[in-house]
């Protein structure tokens, strides 16, 4: 908790920071990364940082979490600390980096803000930033000594390579360190790129659940900003033999065991943790009712389209809605446009899980809080940063 004279000082400055605070993470990071270019090669994405949207996630997280400790208001922040600990544990981040985001992170708000950063504001939201980074120091490090290796990076051999589409590639992977996994949790792969530079990205396990088997599905980034640097590099580079840099399993966004109904929405990649939590359903005999829903530009770009419709019909409780933007199939039952939950029955009492582009599930989320659905039994991945759905 704040102290009351912090708590008053940040609530009376938040509407500053908060409007400048784009402005102060885009400082935040040059000065760091002059400083520091080892991190932009090594730990932070270097296309995230290209397009901006690593500071926009930023300026999210740091708002949202000084409105939640003082105006008592807008989406819990429980949620977005726990998205953040599973990211930060799968990259290997450390709790000594956290004293050196601190310390351009001040350096940028007293170059921004100038003057009216005075001790008391500077005490106040000193004190704002470090009940954030211990909540997350002591998140990680539970969820690292939790995990197989306690966290550290491990060999995983490729074992077959697919071609989803023509921009989707799967990788089965056998990891050194055997870990199961549960439905919608995701690896990081680390990758040495031909500059040299170490990057990392994270993607979903798209396979059923399994101690000794891991499959990845990469799809190649190309167009709207930076080509993808690792999905290119895996795309180009990757064999069955070789062998990859990982991580343990993390991801907080799993399918809860149970009988509630459940609403499976995805789009684009984002089918590949549906596809997991589909696989878990049929493999354990589920018969709760779930409406499973994705849309794509066409059949052809659609990653593990027959899979998935394998899987559904596995499941006695379940119906597949398929939305194509381009070349449906009318006969096939495939709908004609992007995804429109009006046109889809849906249970009472359901739990929701989301994952694709962050206007989809902007739109779905809506639709669902408009029908009455509680903003709790919403649940959302985001390949990327998090840009923190819930403000919208």
């Amino acid at each position: 908790m704040l102290s009351p004279e912090s708590a008053a000082t940040v609530r009376a400055t938040l509407p500053a920071i908060g409007g400048a605070i784009d402005d102060i993470s885009a400082r935040f990071y040059e000065g760091m990364f002059a400083d520091h270019p080892e991190l932009l090669r090594t730990l932070f994405n270097r296309g995230n940082q290209a397009s901006g949207r690593q500071r926009a996630a930023l300026a999210a997280s740091i708002v949202a979490f000084a409105s939640a400790l003082v105006e008592r208001s807008g989406p819990p922040v429980d949620a977005m600390l726990a998205r953040i600990s599973h990211k930060h544990a799968s990259l290997g981040v450390t709790a000594e980096q956290y004293d050196v985001v601190h310390k351009y992170l001040f350096a940028a708000i007293e170059e921004v803000l100038g003057g009216a950063v005075t001790p008391e504001v500077g005490q106040a939201w000193d004190e704002v930033y470090w009940l954030m980074a211990d909540t997350l120091i002591g998140s990680e490090a539970r969820l690292r000594g939790a995990s197989p290796g306690g966290g550290a990076w491990m060999r995983a051999t490729v074992i077959e390579r697919r071609d989803e589409t023509p921009d989707v590639v799967s990788f089965t992977l056998r990891p050194e360190i055997p870990a199961a996994f549960a439905p919608g949790q995701y690896v990081s792969v680390a990758v040495t790129l031909p500059d040299g530079a170490r990057q990392i990205r994270q993607y979903s396990l798209s396979g059923p659940p399994s101690r000794d088997l891991w499959r990845v599905s990469v799809k190649r980034v190309r167009g709207g900003g930076p080509d993808g640097e690792v999905s290119a590099w895996l795309h180009a580079n990757t064999r069955p033999g070789d062998t990859l840099t990982v991580s343990a399993p993390f991801g907080d966004v799993t399918l809860p065991e149970g009988e509630a109904p459940l609403l499976l929405a995805s789009a684009g990649i984002g089918v590949t943790p549906v596809v997991s939590m589909a696989a878990h359903l049929a493999a354990t005999g589920s018969r709760r009712r779930v409406v499973v829903v994705h849309g794509d530009r066409s059949p052809a770009d659609h990653a593990h389209r027959e899979e998935l419709e394998s899987l559904v019909a596995a499941l006695p409780g379940a119906t597949l809605h398929l939305f194509y933007r381009e070349a449906p199939d009318a006969q096939a039952g495939h709908r004609v446009g992007r995804v429109d939950l009006g046109a889809v029955d849906l249970p009472g009492s359901l739990v929701a899980y989301l994952c694709g582009p962050l206007p989809f599930m902007r739109d779905v989320r809506a639709h669902l809080l408009a029908r009455g659905v509680p903003a709790g039994a919403v649940h959302y991945e985001v390949f990327g940063p998090d840009h923190w759905l819930g403000r919208s």
